[in-house]
């Protein structure tokens, strides 16, 4: 019995710029499973597996995701970026920092996808509005920090970009 026989598939998905062959997957798996479990990617946070809290937000396709509602098989043919992906050999971005700057880190496993979420607000829009930021990150929850100095750090980064 092949692997297509038991339900199981061979793709490829295209994550932050790499080409990463997945073997001998279910074909029901959500993307962030098989992000944080075969490809060890475990940024992404699994937390309600319902798309509510954001923990698990990437960017497919130029749009913010829950990676959690998206079947991995789906993601074939599609350009995914998660928070691995944001910084170039390693380093923090600028939003990263502004996070540390401004305290917006707590516990920490909201920060992922708040950072993935922040990058592709102001990837969109350079100088959002406060109202637009909020409407922008109220798919994540963060029980720690209150939100004041996430949308601290959103501003800092804001600040420095336009200066």
């Amino acid at each position: 019995m092949s692997a297509q026989e038991l339900g199981h598939e061979i793709y490829t998905l295209k994550v932050n710029g790499q080409s990463h062959p997945v073997k001998d997957a279910w074909i029901g798996e959500s993307l962030l499973y098989v992000l944080r479990e075969r490809l060890g990617l475990p940024g992404a946070k699994g937390a309600c597996e319902q798309g509510e809290c954001g923990s698990c937000t990437v960017v497919m396709d130029s749009q913010a995701v829950c990676s959690c509602l998206v079947m991995a098989a789906a993601a074939v043919d599609t350009e995914i970026l998660t928070v691995e992906g944001l910084g170039e050999n390693g380093s923090l971005t600028d939003i990263q920092q502004a996070f540390l700057a401004a305290g917006g880190v707590q516990c920490g496993f909201c920060t992922p996808g708040f950072i993935v979420a922040v990058h592709h607000l102001l990837d969109s829009n350079p100088e959002p509005s406060d109202d637009q930021i909020r409407e922008s990150l109220s798919g994540n929850i963060c029980r720690c920090t209150g939100y004041g100095r996430i949308l601290e750090a959103v501003k800092i980064v804001i600040s420095q970009r336009g200066a």
